[in-house]
Parts: C-alpha cells; sequence; structure tokens
C-alpha cells in the first residue's frame, strides 16, 4: 500500500504541472460538457451515477460508492474556430471598424491530462481527491500580409487555461442516501494579445495592464456539495452545486477585465437521476445551470463602455461596471445511456444541449471567446482489463454553430460580424481497484 501511496503521490505532481499549463476550448461556454471519460461518452450526464474516482467533481456524495480505485485520463482536444467580417468601415468618427473577410484562429490541438483517486475509510465514509483541468477562449488571429489583426493591434488572442485540486469527503447518512463535500483550490492562468487599440478606453487612464503582458496567474476557493438518494433499486436521484470561486485577480490585465481584473469562477448546479431498466442497462439525464452572468468580466455587457464613454470611468475597461463579454447564463441538459455488452465491454452513448450564452449583440469582444457552441453528440466504451485494470475511451463532436451580430462600435448595420465553431475531442483512461 505505501508503494501505492508513492506511486500516486508522484502522478500527482506530474500531472499537477502538466495541468498549469493545459490548454482547451469552450463547450457549455467554457465548462466541459462533462467529467470524466464514462460520463464524457453519456454526454456529461453522471450526477446520479456513480462511475469512477473522478465522478467526485461532478458529485462528491458518489465516493461512497466507486470503492477504493484511481484513475489517470487524457483528452485530445481540437476546436476549429473563427469570425467573419462583412461591410466595410465606415470611417466615421468615434467608429471602431474591423477588417472585412473571414479568419481563423491557429493552434487548433491540445491535450488536457487529469488524475483521482478514491479511498474508503470504512464502510460508509470515503476520501477522494481530484486534479483536473479546464479552458476556454483560446484563440489566436495570426497576422499576414494585409492583416493586422482583428484589432488592428498586430497578432491577437487569449489563452486561459484553470486547474482545479479538490479533496473530497462523502459519508453514507442513511441506507441509500449520502452526502458529499469538496473543497476546490483553483489556479487560473490568463494571457491576452493584441488589443492594445483599445487603450483609450481603459478606467484608469493608462492601459500598462491591457494587452500583451504574457501569462498572469490568479489562484482561489470554492466549494461543491452533493447528495445521491435510491429511490428505489432502479431509480437514483442526485443533485450537486458549486459556489462561486472567488478570485485574486489578474494584475497584468487589470485594465481589461472588469473590477480590476477580476475573473472569478461562476457557481453551477446540477440535478440529475439515473434510472436502470434492466440489470445491464442505465439512463442517466441531468440538468444543470451555470450562473456566467454573475461574474462581471464575462457576464456584463460591452455596451458598458458607452457609459464610461459619455463620463462614467467606473463602465471603461477595467473600472468596477466595466464591459465584459456579455454572456448569458446556460442551462444545460445531458442525457445518457450505458449497457452491459457482455465479455468485460460496457458501451455508452449521449447527448448534451445547452443555448450558447453569446448574444448576438455581443459579438465583437467574443471574437476572442467563440464559446458558440450547442449541441454535443458522444460515445465511448470500457474493456475491464481484469487485474490490470479498465481502459475507457469517449469521443466527442460538437457540429459548427454561428452567431451573428452587429459591429456594436460602427455605423448601424455597417458591419456583420459572424462568430463559428465545430469541435472535436477524444479521451482515454485508465482506472484500477485497489
Amino acid at each position: 500500500m505505501n508503494r501505492i501511496h508513492a506511486v500516486g503521490t508522484g502522478l500527482i505532481a506530474i500531472i499537477a504541472i502538466a495541468l498549469a499549463g493545459a490548454r482547451a476550448e469552450a463547450t457549455d461556454g467554457y465548462f466541459s460538457h462533462g467529467y470524466g471519460t464514462r460520463v464524457k461518452g453519456m454526454g456529461g450526464a453522471g450526477v446520479a451515477l456513480p462511475q469512477d474516482s473522478t465522478s467526485a467533481i461532478i458529485n462528491p456524495a458518489l465516493m461512497v460508492r466507486i470503492g477504493n480505485r484511481y484513475d489517470l485520463s487524457l483528452a485530445l482536444f481540437h476546436p476549429e474556430r473563427g469570425y467573419s467580417v462583412d461591410g466595410n468601415p465606415s470611417g466615421a468618427p468615434g467608429t471602431f471598424g474591423l477588417q472585412p473577410g473571414s479568419f481563423q484562429s491557429d493552434n487548433t490541438n491540445f491535450g488536457v491530462p487529469g488524475l483521482s483517486i478514491n479511498k474508503m475509510i470504512g464502510p460508509r465514509s470515503a476520501l477522494a481527491f481530484t486534479i483536473t483541468g479546464n479552458g476556454g477562449m483560446n484563440t489566436t488571429y495570426r497576422t499576414e500580409p494585409g492583416y493586422p489583426g482583428p484589432f488592428g493591434a498586430g497578432e491577437a488572442g487569449v489563452n486561459l487555461s484553470q486547474l482545479f485540486i479538490g479533496p473530497t469527503y462523502a459519508a453514507e447518512v442513511a441506507p441509500g442516501t449520502s452526502i458529499g463535500v469538496s473543497a476546490i483550490f483553483a489556479y487560473q492562468s490568463f494571457e491576452a494579445r493584441g488589443v492594445g487599440s483599445l487603450g483609450s478606453m481603459v478606467a484608469d487612464g493608462n492601459p500598462d495592464a491591457l494587452s500583451d503582458n504574457g501569462a498572469s496567474s490568479s489562484t482561489g476557493f470554492g466549494w461543491r456539495f452533493g447528495a445521491l438518494h435510491d429511490v428505489n433499486e432502479r431509480l437514483s436521484l442526485g443533485a450537486a452545486f458549486e459556489t462561486q470561486a472567488h478570485m485574486s485577480r489578474f494584475k497584468g490585465y487589470s485594465d481589461l477585465f472588469a473590477e480590476g481584473g477580476k475573473f472569478d469562477i461562476p457557481a453551477s448546479t446540477t440535478l440529475g437521476l439515473a434510472y436502470r431498466p434492466t440489470e445491464k442497462a442505465v439512463i442517466a439525464l441531468d440538468y444543470q445551470h451555470i450562473w456566467y452572468r454573475w461574474i462581471h468580466s464575462v457576464g456584463n455587457p460591452f455596451s458598458n463602455i458607452y457609459q464610461g464613454m459619455q463620463g462614467d470611468p467606473s463602465s471603461l475597461l477595467g473600472g468596477d461596471n466595466g464591459p465584459g463579454f456579455g454572456w448569458r447564463n446556460m442551462t444545460v441538459w445531458k442525457l445518457g445511456a450505458q449497457w452491459d455488452a457482455g465479455r468485460g465491454w460496457t458501451v455508452r452513448t449521449g447527448l448534451n444541449y445547452g443555448r450558447q450564452p453569446v448574444p448576438g449583440s455581443e459579438v465583437l469582444f467574443n471574437i476572442l471567446a467563440p464559446g458558440v457552441q450547442e449541441w454535443h453528440f458522444t460515445g465511448g466504451f470500457t474493456k475491464d482489463l481484469g487485474r490490470s485494470g479498465e481502459l475507457s475511451l469517449a469521443l466527442m463532436y460538437s457540429p459548427d454553430h454561428t452567431v451573428r451580430g452587429y459591429n456594436p462600435m460602427e455605423a448601424p448595420g455597417q458591419q456583420l460580424i459572424s462568430l463559428h465553431m465545430h469541435q472535436f475531442e477524444v479521451e482515454m483512461s485508465w482506472g484500477k481497484k485497489f
């Protein structure tokens, strides 16, 4: 057992270092469509379905049903995203026109590893530890002859990376009913490039912390609470709530994000059920709501900047009421099915849908963060390898989706901006009981 613990500690350190630089892209906003290979194969549904030690990321109460095991995963993510502009700049005083044409973001392949472990500390309680990466809003628009970047200030883009470390405790409080709690330690890294042309719109009048300052870091803390209840042998209900994680400011970008560089992680809640029509099959359905709009740097509309230009400095970039990406809250439905196909094979399929968070009025700033995906189609399997553990695979495809709106800093109807993206993902994991 000591050897296992030593190996696990080493792997945690290695993956923590790797995750600190991991980058991904928006799916349900900038949350992943699911966490854990098995759950991803079911469209992200799993708040009421214990799967493996990664399930603590969804619902900490599930850990009393997992037993002693650890899981390692690696996701390879491929987003294709870009924007187009129809209509020439008007050139009128006070406008901010974009170059017409179609432009694609580079950097289309990302790897995100993960690690989790669960240890029973009695017949009715468990301790778990998870490390996972999350990301979003990664774009890189490279300059070329005749194209000075989307905002005319050179190569432009953003990169947000997030690392979450979650110790978890879960206990069975009554037959068939368990509760759990996770402490969430969060680390963020952010970089913005090519937006220096907005320097005249910063709240403090000095745009030294607006653009091209390299990676800036942020740390914070939050909580995740969960519950699981078996109604009967066929039906289980699950619920989880994750608090808003209050993060320190990105000092290198205090002139870009509202509240002087604040970029908190939004609260979310998930409710769901798992129904077992037969001994070999289960159907899971989750409802998730994410409060993006509560986070000023994410939810504030870009139109706030007009109040700033009329004399309210708190509504300029970096101000307490500064403009953000204008994202709406998201409601996501996740439906998945799993069945035992025999000979050690378990097969999964799933569907995930959420109305994307970017209104048509917010397309200008969201050139940097085109999180416009809605549908996700998934599938996967697990193969039991006996004493060697279990091998799982999940696939995800999110078809192209487009959001259109007019450039709010041009003459009305002058320039139509279209944001688009589609995605592929494959994730593999290996799990073993001990």
